[in-house]
């Protein structure tokens, strides 16, 4: 079967045939996803590791789930604060100093956790944090569009975005692992271990990042002017499948409602995703399970699920050029998920499929809902929109720990907190719904 060329660059006058096409993003795809992914599963893992880390911490230290929560949701104000500047700092000086930057600052502070010993040393070191790390998933969201149109950014924001499944899944085990078997070692209790095992290898990444990595298209010394051009054309006729807007400035920006409402659905996802994040331990570990390392096992059990939604569903999306109704419907499964897992609290076998079924909605949002930002800015709004987005919506997630720490704090029962998760996920849908339309076909 002879594949349909397309047209390319003029000043070329050639045409590529579909095959060649597929070779050219095939080719970009294992340059510069694996690390990518690899940065932002370590990212995760220094970001959510406080979860499992908080198990040992409480026994060992002065910290109340109050003072846990609180902790938990600071790391957000340190993100909130600087994401906007860090994009902005990205699309000038380029992706390989911003990520040198973030990675290597973070990694630091992430291993410093180790000395930790009061809730103010604890409160300090989560913002530095945020800070630091502020900026990486904005960041490589924007570097994205520099190397995929809107066709087939959905299915490749999805592939960066099982990194936060994969380090969900690796998580449990991991941490579990770790505090179990390191306890004592040295004189240092497992916790401590645990934050300077999974903190260094940022600053590592950071460096390689640095070397490895290109800017954009045109710097990559590993494309051949044939296939720059195929990547030059693509970019420069890219057709959206949202109702996008032309914003000029950052004032335009600053301006735009749907802006803000698209920061409020990704305050309400952040907010629930974290709040499950952070508390699932707890969770299992009502369930009846005392052993570190098997609930970390358990934990594990719904992110395989989650990893098969993301990637299969960013995949539909983009066949099918819809988004909307693939991030609501995803969203109301998370719903589903988390109820009849509170509604079967005692029988372990219906909890776990609850999750099974909440984590594969929760883990396919995200990637959906950055591929709808990514197409519904302009490229000259892209990398202060996608920040100010992200930054707005990052404090959903520095309150929402705070507020389930204190709701199970006063009932006792970590099941309770997740009544606020699940309609947080219903009131997501209906505001993306409403905040965004598809694309006019002409």
């Amino acid at each position: 079967m002879q594949s349909t060329p397309i047209a390319l660059d003029a000043k070329l006058g050639i045409a590529v045939r579909d095959d060649t096409v597929e070779s050219v993003y095939s080719k970009v795809g294992w340059r510069i996803m694996p690390l990518l992914i690899i940065c932002y599963i370590v990212a995760f893992l220094d970001r959510i590791n406080i979860g499992y880390a908080q198990l040992q911490m409480k026994q060992t230290l002065p910290f109340s789930d109050t003072v846990y929560g609180l902790g938990a949701g600071i790391f957000f104000i340190g993100y909130f604060l600087f994401e906007v500047p860090s994009n902005l700092m990205l699309a000038k000086v380029g992706a390989r100093k911003t990520l040198l930057r973030i990675m290597f600052c973070w990694g630091i502070v992430a291993a410093g956790m180790v000395f930790v010993q009061t809730p103010t040393q604890f409160y300090v070191l989560r913002f530095l944090l945020g800070a630091f790390e502020a900026g990486f998933l904005p960041g490589a969201i924007l570097y994205l569009t520099f190397w995929y149109p809107s066709a087939r950014r959905g299915q490749m924001i999805a592939l960066f975005m099982t990194a936060t499944t994969l380090a969900s899944l690796i998580a449990g085990p991991l941490c579990g692992g770790i505090m179990k078997w390191m306890d004592g070692m040295n004189g240092w209790h497992g916790w401590q271990w645990l934050f300077l095992v999974q903190g260094l290898p940022a600053s590592v990444l950071g460096i390689v990042a640095f070397f490895y990595l290109d800017d954009k298209p045109e710097d990559a010394k590993w494309l051949d002017a044939r296939e720059k051009a195929v990547l030059r054309d693509h970019l420069e006729h890219d057709q959206r499948p949202v109702a996008g807007t032309a914003h000029g400035s950052a004032w335009q920006i600053l301006k735009d409602p749907k802006v803000y409402s698209l920061a409020l659905v990704f305050a309400l996802l952040l907010g629930a995703a974290y709040t499950v994040v952070f508390w699932l331990p707890t969770l299992i570990r009502s369930w009846g399970i005392a052993d570190l390392f098997m609930i970390g096992i358990y934990a594990a059990i719904p992110n395989i699920f989650g990893v098969i939604g993301m990637v299969l569903i960013g995949r539909n999306s983009d066949r099918t050029k819809e988004r909307r109704w693939h991030f609501a419907a995803c969203a109301l499964l998370a719903a589903a998920g988390l109820t009849l897992t509170i509604v079967m609290q005692g029988n372990f076998i219906g909890s776990m499929i609850g999750l099974c079924i909440a984590v594969t909605g929760i883990a396919s949002l995200a990637p959906l809902f950055l591929t709808i930002t990514s197409e519904y800015l302009s490229k000259a709004a892209a990398a202060g929109g996608i920040a100010l987005i992200s930054s707005l919506g990052n404090l959903g997630a520095a309150v929402s720990p705070s507020i389930t720490g204190a709701i199970n704090a006063a009932t006792g029962n970590p099941n309770k907190s997740m009544y606020l998760v699940v309609a947080m996920y219903v009131a997501a849908a209906l505001l993306l719904l409403r905040s965004v339309r598809p694309a006019q076909r002409g």
